[in-house]
């Protein structure tokens, strides 16, 4: 694994570090009068999610390591384990389904995901930035109600509550952006 000095940690590098993979989360370069330059690293730990805050000096050597990313379609969930097929190998991985977190509800019946490899282990997993789902619930659409401002609680097919936008009723499809967790567009 490649080593970089203290001073070319940037945000979003993951790093090994004491015995633990982490990502690099803030990072503020500091020279001060006396003395000499160093990083302060705010770093995730990308197993059991714990903070830490580390200081790196610009001779402090550091291990960065390369996550690999690998499609994985989803195939079904068992027991809290989500089953995915690597797109290009066709072997069946098994992934927390704690990775996904809250977003764990817009998974969807063969959709594909990114998810990022630490050698055989699954640390981290994208879902594609914009999914389709159905409202199951929403209030009425009010005829003349047209200010951009005035969205509405609707329930979606897969349990989540988002805002809306008054024109938008029930069983209508519209377009989720994962990353926010809000309404995007209609389908």
């Amino acid at each position: 694994m490649p080593k970089i000095n203290g001073n070319e940690i940037r945000p979003g590098n993951i790093l090994e570090h004491n015995d633990g993979l982490w990502i690099s989360v803030k990072v503020d370069h500091v020279k001060p009068g006396k003395g000499g330059a160093f990083a302060q690293v705010e770093m995730k730990n990308l197993r059991n999610g714990s903070k830490l805050n580390e200081r790196f000096r610009s001779a402090d050597k550091v291990e960065r390591v390369r996550l690999e990313q690998k499609d994985q379609q989803f195939l079904y969930e068992d027991d809290g384990q989500l089953i995915f097929m690597d797109t290009e190998t066709y072997e069946q991985n098994q992934i927390s389904a704690d990775l996904l977190g809250d977003r764990r509800p817009f998974l969807q019946d063969g959709m594909t995901i990114v998810a990022e490899f630490y050698e055989s282990e699954a640390l981290n997993a994208k879902l594609p930035q914009k999914v389709i789902c159905t409202v199951e619930e929403t209030e009425p659409v009010v005829k003349g109600q047209t200010a951009a401002n005035s969205f509405k609680p609707a329930i979606l097919d897969n349990g989540v509550k988002v805002m809306v936008p008054p024109f938008v009723g029930q069983g209508e499809a519209i377009v989720v952006n994962t990353d926010t967790m809000e309404y995007s567009e209609r389908a």
